[in-house]
C-alpha cells in the first residue's frame, strides 16, 4: 500500500511541472450579435519555463486559429500564426490588436454572461504538448470595440 501510494506521488510530482507550466489569467470572449460568425478570445499568459501556444480549440467554433494583428505602414493586418512564444517570467497578452485566439464558424451567438470553454494546446521545450483547459467569460461589444485600434484621422484597412 505504501508503495503505490509512493509511486502515485512520484508520478505526480514529475507530471506537475508540465501542468504548471502555462498559467492564465483574465480571459474573456467578445460577445457577438445574431447570425456574427467570428469572434475573438482574449487573456494573459505567463510561464514558469519558455512554452509555446501551438493550437486552441473550442466546442462554440467549427474553426479556431491564433491569430496576430499588426500595424505594416498605415495598413492593420491580420493573419494566422503556427504559435505565441511565451518566455520564462514572462506575461504575453491576447489582446484586441494583437496576438488572439480567432474563433470562426461560431455555432451560435455568444452573448454576455455565458462562459466559453477553451482548450490551449501547449508545447514545452521537450516537445511534449499538454492541454490547458480555460473558462472565458463572453463580456459585451461595446467597452472593448475599439481597443488596439487607431483613433481619430487614421484610416485603418484590414487585410
Amino acid at each position: 500500500m505504501k508503495f503505490r501510494v509512493l509511486v502515485s506521488m512520484l508520478l505526480f510530482a514529475v507530471a506537475a511541472p508540465a501542468l504548471a507550466q502555462l498559467q492564465v489569467k483574465d480571459p474573456w470572449v467578445r460577445a457577438t450579435v445574431p447570425l456574427q460568425k467570428t469572434s475573438g478570445a482574449y487573456m494573459q499568459l505567463s510561464s514558469t519555463s519558455d512554452v509555446r501556444v501551438v493550437a486552441a480549440r473550442t466546442p462554440v467554433a467549427g474553426i479556431v486559429e491564433l491569430h496576430e494583428m499588426k500595424m505594416e505602414g498605415d495598413v492593420m493586418k491580420m493573419s494566422a500564426v503556427s504559435g505565441i512564444d511565451v518566455p520564462a517570467g514572462q506575461t504575453v497578452e491576447l489582446k484586441p490588436g494583437g496576438y488572439h485566439v480567432m474563433l470562426m464558424d461560431l455555432k451560435r451567438q455568444l452573448k454576455e454572461g455565458e462562459t466559453v470553454p477553451i482548450t490551449l494546446i501547449v508545447m514545452g521545450k521537450d516537445k511534449k504538448r499538454h492541454s490547458v483547459h480555460v473558462k472565458a467569460p463572453v463580456r459585451p461589444l461595446a467597452p472593448a470595440a475599439n481597443e488596439g485600434m487607431k483613433s481619430g484621422n487614421d484610416a485603418m484597412k484590414m487585410h
